[in-house]
């Protein structure tokens, strides 16, 4: 029989030996890549001093925001003066205000590190302890934010034991007071080596084992501050490394703009989220989480909107410009610092959702329908605009009506586009 007779030239067997030398790459992509789940993602991290918060924390940031929008003109103008168009500014300014009296912060982390300093240990652990206990009282009240949680010193040998005391009050004190929250997230900070990682692993591991908390329960984020995550004395990139010794505990990365610019001696003049270096050691953590589950976020602007009016108008238009700047580049959360950068914050990120979503939408409906078009989509593209579309509905910026409307599918439908991975095993 000749070989075209035959159709195949390989044998089970064949098929069997392949299967056996690849085993080991099946088993890594399995659990050290296994995609983002597809869950909410907070469009920012609201930073506070730990010895500021109480409950009502949200409110008055929300009210202090809509206070200084107001004294601008209103959301509306703030919009003009942003440079977004009539039509766009009709349908963003209603969502920026309905935004900051309902929901001004997404993600709350109490600081118990550079915004709190060294106040004594006994300062410490008691702030540490009434932090915890207003948390337990903002959720039992309803006034909790989706996410929250702290940031404690690092672990550094001069602040290692410190920061761990912190941490073991703030999560010991909250979870005797109930249920621990869905959102919580604890931040490890100023990062220079895996072996702070798997510390802080057996540190998570030890306190669920103490307060009978499920294993994993506990998770935390890493905070890219120096340049050895980067790259290490022996040449390798540690910040690749550290996602898979963390054994699917760490949530996400968030870029350090200050530290990390001061420990490559940038002049404090040029320190910004958008230098040269920055943008390279960004790059290296995109390239690092991608496909691991593992979110980013950018950093934050120290220019505030506060002063005279055009300082505030400088400062809210700078605002705006690296939000937008961040999203183009893939980094969907950042830091704010101050009140007044919410309404900036929601306004750019609304706008980067809205002006791209008739686009994007069209796509989708001609990828879905098969549609020939002027646009050949790949399946992997048609993940990216159904990605774009889903974290646009997630922050509020689009409603699930209008992608009905426009795209044709459900929101579970495009839940399935934009993550097949999670897909196939919600089905298995």
């Amino acid at each position: 029989m000749t070989a075209s007779a035959a159709h195949t030239s390989l044998t089970a067997d064949d098929l069997a030996r392949v299967d056996a030398h690849l085993a080991p790459t099946d088993r890594l992509l399995e659990t050290a890549y296994p995609g983002d789940d597809g869950s909410r993602q907070p469009i920012h991290t609201v930073y506070v001093p730990g010895h500021t918060y109480d409950p009502s924390l949200a409110a008055r940031w929300g009210a202090d925001a809509a206070a200084a929008v107001a004294e601008a003109g209103g959301t509306a103008a703030l919009c003009a003066q942003l440079g977004l168009g009539d039509g766009l500014i009709e349908q963003i300014a209603p969502l920026v205000d309905a935004k900051l009296a309902s929901e001004p912060i997404e993600d709350l982390r109490i600081d118990f590190e550079d915004g709190f300093g060294d106040r004594g240990d006994a300062a410490e652990d008691a702030a540490a302890v009434a932090a915890a206990e207003n948390v337990a009282t903002a959720l039992s009240t309803g006034r909790a934010t989706p996410f929250v949680g702290i940031r404690f010193k690092c672990f550094e040998a001069a602040t290692r034991h410190r920061g761990l005391a912190t941490l073991d009050r703030f999560v010991t004190t909250l979870a005797q007071a109930g249920p621990l929250p869905d959102g919580l997230i604890l931040t490890l900070p100023k990062v220079t080596t895996v072996d702070q990682v798997t510390a802080m692993v057996e540190v998570c591991e030890k306190l669920e084992g103490v307060l009978g908390l499920d294993a994993g329960r506990l998770r935390f984020e890493v905070q890219m501050e120096t340049p050895q995550l980067i790259l290490a004395a022996d040449g390798t990139v540690p910040i690749a490394q550290l996602l898979h010794r963390a054994q699917g505990r760490i949530t996400s990365l968030h870029y350090g703009t200050y530290d990390y610019s001061a420990a490559l001696q940038i002049a404090a003049e040029y320190q910004s989220m958008e230098h040269p270096a920055a943008d390279y050691a960004k790059q290296v953590m995109q390239v690092a989480v991608a496909e691991t589950g593992v979110r980013l976020s950018d950093g934050s602007t120290n220019i505030i909107p506060v002063g005279e009016p055009a300082d505030v108008l400088s400062a809210w238009r700078l605002h705006a410009r690296l939000v937008r700047r961040s999203l183009e580049r893939g980094f969907y959360q950042g830091w704010d610092l101050h009140a007044a950068q919410l309404p900036t914050r929601f306004i750019a990120t609304y706008a980067f959702y809205r002006q791209g979503f008739a686009a994007a939408a069209s796509r989708l409906n001609n990828y879905v329908r098969h549609a020939d078009s002027g646009i050949m989509d790949e399946p992997a593209t048609a993940r990216a605009l159904a990605r774009f579309v889903a974290r646009g509905l997630q922050c509020g910026a689009v409603t699930s009506t209008e992608i009905q409307d426009a795209v044709g599918i459900t929101t579970r439908e495009l839940t399935q586009l934009a993550h097949p991975k999670l897909s196939l095993e919600e089905n298995a």
